[in-house]
């Protein structure tokens, strides 16, 4: 008998682990993961296991600082994941098996700005440094306005890409546009591939926060059917475009927010297709319900659920608040990783390691 997570990938659904723990990707890897995504809070977490010492101590002997270290031990995580994932891309010919690195989101810093052209500029030279001589990684680009005016040449020089923080369809669109114009630069097609990750549970918590008109059915559902919309838009976009890979959907941010939720409300509504992103214990946590996912990807809610969405939600305000969320949230954490390593740097010769 099939467990849940193997009934979710018989839908449709690739499961990419949002993880770079060594062990945990071998784990998840038996329970039918194909890729994985990094980004700086996982990689604070794994220093402060301590699980990491001899690595730190390492960089710390060589003479590295922080940010130096931040960068070499992330760097060194998502290869060792991309070393498991390898066969995936190589049996699916560059369709599957990625891992996704996160570039500097201390370029989209809102305490420290820099120049809109100097962003774009940086993002372009991050992405080919970090991706060179790495066909299974994916290079993950914000939906800021420098991260998508970075895509089409980050695309045209042959990078997989993994445009992150999307909320709304006017970013989505612009991403996608952008990146297809870099791909069509190209000498060929044979390898392009992208996705788009679409944060479907901040949307709800958008939704209850901001637009208290909206009854409680509908504003459960905000995420789900913005996120189904793109997906289907994405399903029509790449059809005749000659793309020999997909070009899909990940739906991230699938975590409940409301504790009311069943814990697997966004994979349930999302199995089918393209990629879901969960953390290791949303993945234990479904193995436990004992639940048989199918395809609800292109399951949309009564149409009476749908006007009153597009009655109540304003696209505009919604991309607003979420990005302005979600560059603190970007930008943050990566704050967070190099201070840790600073404690971690103390704690360390403190006991004369």
């Amino acid at each position: 008998m099939p467990t849940p997570l193997e009934t979710l990938i018989a839908s449709g659904t690739k499961l990419w682990l949002d993880s770079i723990d060594p062990e945990l990707i071998v784990t998840n890897r038996k329970l039918g993961a194909t890729g994985a995504t990094s980004n700086p809070i996982i990689v604070a977490d794994l220093i402060r296991s301590n699980r990491f010492d001899d690595r730190l101590a390492a960089q710390l002997d060589a003479g590295h600082d922080d940010t130096a270290i931040a960068w070499n031990l992330t760097d060194g995580l998502v290869s060792e994941a991309q070393e498991i994932f390898q066969p995936v891309w190589e049996a699916t010919r560059g369709n599957d098996g990625y891992v996704s690195f996160e570039l500097d989101p201390l370029i989209e810093d809102t305490e420290a700005p820099m120049p809109h052209a100097e962003r774009v500029q940086r993002y372009i030279e991050l992405g080919l440094h970090w991706s060179k001589g790495h066909p299974n990684r994916m290079i993950k680009v914000p939906a800021t306005p420098a991260g998508i005016d970075a895509l089409e040449t980050l695309a045209a020089e042959g990078l997989s890409l993994n445009v992150t923080l999307v909320f709304t369809q006017r970013q989505y669109e612009a991403a996608r546009d952008a990146v297809w114009r870099g791909a069509q630069r190209r000498a060929s097609l044979a390898l392009f591939k992208s996705v788009y990750s679409i944060f479907v549970s901040r949307v709800d918590v958008y939704a209850q926060k901001h637009v208290p008109m909206l009854a409680a059915e509908a504003a459960g559902l905000v995420g789900i059917v913005n996120a189904k919309r793109m997906w289907q838009q994405n399903q029509t976009f790449w059809q005749g475009k000659g793309a020999p890979l997909d070009q899909e959907i990940v739906f991230a941010s699938t975590g409940t927010k409301n504790a009311d939720d069943p814990p697997d409300k966004y994979i349930a509504a999302l199995a089918g297709s393209d990629i879901q992103t969960n953390p290791p214990k949303a993945n234990d946590l479904v193995q436990t319900l004992g639940k048989s996912y199918t395809r609800q990807v292109d399951q949309m809610p009564d149409a009476s659920i749908l006007d009153a969405i597009d009655r109540h939600i304003d696209a505009t305000h919604l991309e607003s608040i979420l990005m302005e969320e979600g560059l603190a949230k970007f930008a943050d954490p990566q704050k967070g990783l190099i201070a840790t390593l600073g404690q971690r740097r103390a704690q360390m010769a403190g006991t004369g390691r």
